[in-house]
C-alpha cells in the first residue's frame, strides 16, 4: 500500500498527499481520489477509511453532479416504467425544484434545503397563469415531495449519496389546517344533479359517448373506445386503450394506464340502448355525408367520423352543463359521483375497485368516496329512536 508522499509547496509550507483507488463511477469508470492532509498520519486515516468503506459497500465517491442534472437522468431512467404523459407530469410536478434546487450539488443538498423550499413554495408557489397570491394546493406540494423522494432515493440506490435528505421532510401541520380551511374544493354532482343531467341532454347527438363518462369511466378512456370494444348484443364494453392529451394539444393513443384498468364492464340499460341508437346515427351520417365520411372505428366521432378528443369532450360537456343550467363540473369528477353511489349502494369493495379500474379497494374509497351531510342522514333518522320519534321501536 502505497505511502502518503511529502509535498512542499511554494510557500514553504509541508503537505502529505496519496492516491487512492476509489473503485468506480456511476458510468464505470475508474475514480482516483487524491488526498491532501498537514500530517503524514492524517493523510493515512483518510486513505484508510475510504478503503474501509469500499470494503463494506458503503463508500460515496465526490461528484460534481447538480440536482437538477440528477433529475434529468432520474427522468431518463423513469421512461422505462411509465407513459410519456405521466413522464410529463413528473416533469411539471418537479418545475420548482429546477427552479430553486437544481443549481445545488446533489452532495451538498441538505435536509434544511429541502425543508426551506417546501415552505417558500407551499407560501408562494403558483402555476404559470395563477392568480397573484394564489398558493400551490398542499396536495400539490405532497406530490412534487413525493417526486423529490424518490428520485433522491434512486440516487442513493446510485451511491451518488449516501443517504436521501428528503426522507423526513414534511409539510408543516399549519400549512395544511391553512389549506383545508382556504382552498375552495369543487363538489362532485350530487345524485340528483347527474339525474338532471341525464335528462336534459336526452336527444343530444353526444348522448352515448357522455352517458359512458356517468357510468364512471375515465375521459380518456371514453374517446378510446372502439365499436370493436363494444359487445352490443350482451351489453359488455371491454376498456383496453385510451386517447388522451399532452399539454391539452398532443393526442396520445395507448395502453390503459394500469393492467387494472384494462376491463370488461357489463352496460346499464341506459348506455346500451343509447349505443345502439348512436351507432344507427353514425350509420345515417355516413350514408348522408358520403366520400366526405372517415370511417375511424371510434365510438366518439363527429358527424364525418373524426375521432373527438378530450378537450373537445370536455368543453361539449361544459357547454350543455351551462345551458341546463348546472354546476360546471369535469367529467372526470362525474367519476368521483358515480363511484360513491356505487359504494353507497352497497357494492362490495372488490367490485368497486374493478370496476374503477384499480387493483386496491381502499384506495378508490379513499380517492372517490367522500362522504357529505347528506350522506348520513339515514344515520341521523336512526338516531331519532332516542328522542321519541319511533316509540313503537322503544316499546
Amino acid at each position: 500500500m502505497a505511502e502518503p508522499k511529502r509535498v512542499v509547496l511554494r510557500d514553504g509550507k509541508v503537505r502529505y498527499r496519496v492516491v487512492v483507488d476509489a473503485g468506480q463511477d456511476e458510468n464505470g469508470r475508474r475514480v482516483q481520489l487524491t488526498i491532501t492532509k498537514d500530517t503524514k498520519t492524517a493523510a493515512k486515516d483518510e486513505r484508510d477509511r475510504i478503503l474501509h468503506q469500499r470494503a463494506a459497500g458503503t463508500f460515496i465517491a465526490p461528484n460534481k453532479i447538480t440536482v437538477g442534472e440528477w433529475l434529468e437522468q432520474w427522468l431518463e431512467y423513469k421512461r422505462r416504467d411509465v407513459e410519456e404523459t405521466t413522464i410529463r407530469t413528473y416533469r411539471l410536478a418537479l418545475v420548482h425544484v429546477f427552479d430553486r434546487l437544481g443549481s445545488i450539488r446533489l452532495q451538498e443538498l441538505t435536509e434544511d434545503h429541502i425543508q426551506d423550499f417546501l415552505d417558500e413554495v407551499v407560501a408562494t408557489g403558483r402555476r404559470r397563469g395563477g392568480e397573484p397570491g394564489t398558493r400551490l394546493a398542499v396536495s400539490t406540494v405532497e406530490g412534487i415531495l413525493t417526486r423529490l423522494r424518490e428520485a433522491l432515493g434512486r440516487a442513493v440506490v446510485r451511491k451518488l449519496i449516501a443517504n436521501s435528505p428528503a426522507q423526513y421532510v414534511r409539510v408543516a401541520l399549519v400549512d395544511k389546517k391553512t389549506d383545508k380551511r382556504e382552498r375552495v374544493k369543487v363538489k362532485p354532482w350530487t345524485v340528483a344533479e347527474v339525474q338532471a343531467f341525464v335528462r336534459g341532454m336526452q336527444g343530444d347527438r353526444l348522448y352515448a359517448p357522455l352517458l359512458l363518462s356517468l357510468m364512471g369511466l375515465r375521459p380518456a378512456e371514453v374517446c378510446g373506445q372502439r365499436w370493436t370494444d363494444v359487445d352490443l348484443d350482451d351489453g359488455i364494453l371491454s376498456i383496453t386503450t385510451t386517447r388522451t392529451m399532452i399539454g391539452n394539444h398532443l393526442v396520445l393513443e395507448k395502453d390503459t394506464k394500469t393492467a387494472s384498468g384494462e376491463r370488461a364492464l357489463p352496460l346499464p340499460r341506459g348506455p346500451w340502448e343509447a349505443l345502439l341508437e348512436f351507432r344507427d346515427r353514425q350509420a345515417a351520417e355516413r350514408e348522408l355525408a358520403g366520400e366526405a365520411y372517415t370511417a375511424t372505428g371510434y365510438v366518439v366521432v363527429d358527424e364525418l367520423g373524426m375521432p373527438i378528443n378530450t378537450r373537445q369532450l370536455r368543453e361539449y360537456a361544459y357547454h350543455l352543463m351551462a345551458h341546463l343550467g348546472l354546476r360546471r363540473v369535469r367529467l372526470y369528477d362525474a367519476r368521483h359521483s358515480v363511484l360513491k353511489a356505487l359504494a353507497l349502494s352497497g357494492v362490495p369493495d372488490v367490485i368497486l375497485a374493478a370496476w374503477a379500474g384499480h387493483t386496491n379497494a381502499s384506495f378508490t374509497k379513499r380517492k372517490y368516496v367522500s362522504i357529505e351531510p347528506e350522506d348520513m342522514r339515514g344515520a341521523a333518522v336512526a338516531l331519532d329512536i332516542f328522542h321519541g320519534e319511533d316509540r313503537k321501536a322503544l316499546t
